[in-house]
């Protein structure tokens, strides 16, 4: 961990700790709760890294549990690849649990609170439920149907169970207080009809709790000593508490609230990321523009760049979006010394060394990584003709241009000083190929020390360089806050009228959203690699002289043919 990270605030760490010295906690138990309707991104890698960790540094017990309570949007591709995302960030769970496991003992619970007359079935339509709920500064006003007798009750909830009536006909809600101050509190929704096929129980349900009295059950059921989530759930508190006290659960929970990560120039709305997927404006969940876990995985973003990232960010109770190069530098940090270094060139110009035997071939040594010699050096082709780059060359150079010009000489990286002589260009003018000498003497290593260039610029042997593709990368949005994962409020809600409200709103929101999409987001340049790259492995990460550092598509990489994907620059003016 870097000392940036070590540094980093946790105010969690202490509840705990102090709770443990009190004897308040034996054992602590946290848990990873994702709804599997979506694809894991960088926002969650927070609570992955706090609950995971959390656990580990005091001897502790962590859940991956899936809060699979709404099988509308649910999918078990999505089951799939979180588990997968998890194991990848370097975490086991210690136990896998699906609310779904649960639902019976949750339609008990709520037998119990309509029993102690906590719980009523509620015919109002989704827009009356709303209307009657009052606003934050308005108390809401009493449903028609709140005093029906326990005996009425308890018949219409077992109906709702047996499939006698559809999909929004009726609802379970709490009945607490309509004049509470917290919103929350006002009866809300703790039970839908849905007539759905769920991933995991199949048909066996047509009624599913919300998220809100799911959610503090299973809590409960697990034994979790430390809910932690984020701020948005703060106002849910009490009715998290009331769940469990009135629900009579033996195991008493307690949630604890920190801020939402959010990351500069990066779309964080699950909602927002699966409108990109469906309308196929990126390649799937795990695009690498993607700040999904799997798109980030993809560009070449590793398990410990991540941690480190989100270690360094610290737990706050207050959110804010974190500047997107923060991530970069930590990619760096990682593979600056582990990232073999070699040469591609990516938009290629030919140059002929007049000079040089022609059909000849010479392998010249380089190493591996200059700060690493560990990794020790490989042998790489030169000849009378290479490719260099064609910005490395301008026919009329501006003052301090100290590349490849007519009458200039550069060093080649690892190999020896040319001289530019003549510029070939095609009918309409433009330059096809440089006529270059080269000087012997003048061997990388041979100890010349006769004369200085200025400039060192890369190269790829012509004969047999690799033909590759390489992708490039910028934001798919530029906004400096980011767009934050607005999906929570419905779920914080736990109400089917904040439900309507969040897709009533969501078709004019996403219209606007693609507009603002960076249409420069993907560049892709078809260029040359080092003959030793033709069968590179899958995901394998290098550094590129003076591109940066690349990573090899798992996905569109074919024998032969590489594919590239720049994870990010050699240099960011971002300081940690």
């Amino acid at each position: 961990m870097t000392e940036r990270a070590e540094a980093a605030s946790n105010f969690i760490k202490t509840i705990v700790s102090e709770d443990l010295k009190a004897g308040r906690t034996k054992e602590v138990v946290t848990r990873f709760p994702p709804e599997p309707n979506g694809y894991l991104h960088i926002g969650h890698a927070r609570s992955i890294v706090l609950n995971f960790g959390i656990a580990d540094e005091f001897g502790g017990r962590t859940n991956l549990r899936f809060d699979d309570t709404n099988p509308v949007k649910e999918d078990v591709e999505y089951v799939r690849s979180i588990q997968e995302d998890v194991k990848w960030l370097g975490y086991e769970w210690d136990g896998l649990f699906f609310a779904s496991d649960y639902f019976e003992e949750m339609y008990d619970r709520a037998v119990l609170l309509i029993k102690k007359g906590l719980a009523y079935v509620d015919d109002s339509s989704a827009d009356d439920i709303r209307e009657m709920r009052g606003t934050l500064t308005e108390p809401g006003r009493e449903s028609p149907y709140r005093n029906r007798s326990i005996e009425e009750n308890l018949d219409l909830f077992a109906r709702m169970r047996a499939g006698e009536f559809g999909n929004g006909e009726k609802v379970l809600r709490a009945k607490i207080d309509m004049k509470s101050p917290n919103i929350n509190m006002r009866d809300p929704v703790i039970y839908r009809i849905s007539h759905a096929h769920h991933h995991n129980t199949g048909d066996k349900w047509c009624i599913y709790p919300m998220y809100a009295y799911a959610h503090p059950l299973e809590d409960a059921i697990e034994g979790v000593t430390h809910s932690l989530c984020t701020l948005e759930f703060e106002d849910q508190r009490p009715f998290y508490d009331w769940v469990i006290r009135e629900c009579e659960m033996p195991h008493v929970s307690r949630q604890y609230e920190f801020g939402r990560l959010n990351l500069t120039n990066a779309v964080m709305s699950k909602r927002k990321l699966k409108l990109l997927v469906d309308e196929k404006v990126v390649d799937g969940w795990d695009d690498p523009r993607m700040p999904t876990i799997s798109g980030l995985r993809r560009r070449g973003f590793t398990p410990k760049s991540i941690r480190d990232f989100i270690e360094a960010t610290g737990i706050s109770r207050s959110s804010g979006a974190v500047d997107a190069r923060m991530l970069d530098h930590y990619i760096r940090e990682d593979l600056k010394l582990t990232a073999p270094r070699t040469m591609a060139v990516l938009e290629p110009l030919k140059v002929v060394i007049t000079n040089y035997p022609e059909g000849e071939i010479e392998w010249l040594e380089a190493e591996n990584n200059s700060e690493n010699p560990d990794m020790g050096a490989r042998r790489i082709p030169f000849s009378r003709e290479i490719y260099i780059e064609r910005d490395d060359f301008m026919e009329t150079p501006p003052p301090k241009y100290h590349r490849l010009y007519p009458g200039n000489e550069v060093r080649l990286k690892h190999a020896y000083f040319i001289k530019c002589e003549e510029v070939v260009k095609d009918a309409e003018g433009n330059v096809t190929e440089l006529r270059c000498t080269y000087d012997p003497e003048t061997k990388s290593g041979s100890g010349f020390t006769g004369r200085k260039v200025k400039g060192t610029i890369h190269w790829v042997e012509a004969t047999r360089a690799v033909p590759a593709e390489f992708r490039l990368y910028e934001p798919l949005i530029y906004d400096e806050e980011g767009e934050v994962d607005a999906d929570a409020e419905a779920d914080v809600a736990g109400s089917l009228e904040a439900e309507g409200e969040r897709l009533a709103g969501a078709a004019g929101a996403d219209k606007s959203f693609l507009r603002r999409i960076n249409p420069n987001s993907l560049v892709s340049m078809h260029g040359f690699v080092e003959p030793d790259m033709q069968d590179v492995e899958a995901s394998a990460k290098f550094q590129f002289f003076r591109h940066g550092y690349f990573n090899v598509d798992p996905k569109a990489s074919t024998p032969g043919r590489p594919v590239f994907n720049r994870i990010v620059s050699l240099k960011s003016s971002f300081e940690v």
